[in-house]
């Protein structure tokens, strides 16, 4: 078994980190246009995509960090896409704060880590 698996890695980030039966996936945005609903639901997408190439699903989430451009408005458009998508009997600890993002449109940034499925394989350290 290798000690850490890095995935889709570039000069600044690895978008996913396996280390022992643990995933770390970097924060994700949406590059669908519309507003809270549709950005949430692209990101949710992509995690359920980087998740099944690290070996586990939603459904094994342990921490997830929601960064929202605008708390005050975007907050309860954000939630009822995550309750849609979330499984209710395997809620992570969960934090969500308001922070200036990386570009003007984006709304929201979703940072997640989960434990690996039993019997996951790693691949090899690096994978690009």
């Amino acid at each position: 078994m290798t000690d850490i698996v890095r995935k889709d890695s570039n000069q600044r980030l690895s978008r996913i980190v396996i280390h022992g039966e643990t995933v770390y996936l970097a924060g994700v945005t949406s590059s669908a246009a519309g507003g809270i609903a549709e950005q949430t639901r692209d990101v949710l997408a992509k995690i359920d995509g980087y998740l099944a190439q690290a070996g586990t699903d939603k459904s094994r989430l342990l921490s997830v960090q929601i960064w929202l451009k605008d708390i005050d408005r975007d907050f309860a458009g954000m939630n009822a896409v995550w309750a849609e998508w979330a499984p209710s009997q395997a809620m992570p600890a969960r934090a969500t704060c308001e922070a200036k993002l990386a570009a003007p449109e984006l709304l929201v940034e979703i940072i997640v880590t989960a434990a690996r499925r039993p019997g996951f394989v790693s691949g090899p350290v690096s994978e690009s």
